[in-house]
């Protein structure tokens, strides 16, 4: 009965009691099927279940050949960061709101699962972005996006003259409230809600989407993703500005530093059902053809 997924983690969506009902469901059913089971802490805590495997979300992938993310995209973009280093793959279960990740509604969860780890699934791989603060030419941050990379005024009520180049090729100076980078996956997140465009996730491209720029003819940029992309900022004065990896924050970034964003090596693997249908997906999240 078993397959190569034998050993399985779960991500629950972080403080969220609501979960607890499905969560007990998802257990009880992989448990029933003689899997071994590890739970993120936080969600091992919803569980009045003895002997429990409970581990940190960041020490999980270490553990498991799959993982199972419970909630809205953002716990799924928390639980591929924490499995991109191990190249785990990941299926993601709805309990949020909109759910362009999360592809197994609750109904649906014991037959999707059961088709799943019994090899019935699409496989679909996403890039990440690694992005980099540099100050001084010393490394300073560094963190991992499975959707975007942004740049945002921070602090003041002035907009933030940004310098971008790729590859070491300048592109533009633009003032602006800020800077969206974003991977196929993320143009459907913040940088769609910023005017960008929706890439197809097959398509090897980033998107650049201004925050509100000075001049209008500042619009967004497709362009390929095996390039390395630098900002900088073009003030005069001391600025602080904010740099945030899926709404992780890089906080006091300073006028002199530089920003350094390009593909990770490695990327992220999700399973959907197969019947997974990525159009449908967009028609019925964005109410398309609809009245």
């Amino acid at each position: 009965m078993l397959t190569h997924f034998h050993r399985i983690g779960i991500v629950g969506k972080f403080g969220d009691p609501v979960i607890a009902p499905t969560l007990t469901e998802l257990y009880r059913f992989l448990l029933q099927r003689g899997h071994e089971i590890w739970l993120d802490s936080q969600s091992a805590d919803f569980l009045d279940t003895p002997s429990i495997n409970g581990l940190h979300i960041d020490r999980l992938a270490e553990h498991c050949d799959l993982i199972i993310a419970m909630g809205g995209d953002g716990t799924f973009l928390a639980a591929a960061r924490a499995a991109a280093d191990h190249e785990i793959p990941l299926v993601g279960v709805n309990l949020g709101r909109l759910g362009f990740l999360v592809d197994i509604s609750p109904e649906q969860l014991t037959n999707r699962l059961e088709q799943i780890l019994e090899g019935h699934y699409k496989t679909e791989s996403r890039c990440m972005l690694h992005a980099s603060i540099f100050r001084d030419n010393v490394e300073i941050h560094r963190q991992t996006a499975v959707n975007e990379v942004v740049v945002h005024r921070w602090v003041t009520p002035s907009m933030i003259e940004i310098v971008t180049s790729i590859n070491g090729v300048y592109l533009n100076s633009q003032r602006s409230d800020g800077l969206i980078v974003a991977t196929p996956t993320g143009s459907t997140a913040y940088s769609l809600s910023a005017g960008g465009p929706i890439l197809h996730p097959g398509l090897s491209a980033l998107v650049l989407v201004p925050l509100n720029p000075h001049t209008l003819s500042n619009r967004p940029l497709v362009i390929d993703d095996n390039v390395e992309i630098s900002i900088g900022f073009g003030q005069t004065r001391q600025i602080n500005a904010l740099v945030t990896c899926d709404h992780l924050e890089i906080p006091d970034v300073l006028i002199g530093d530089k920003i350094v964003i390009k593909k990770a090596d490695k990327m992220i693997k999700i399973l959907h059902p197969e019947d997974h249908d990525y159009f449908h997906i967009l028609r019925s999240k964005l109410n398309w053809s609809v009245g």
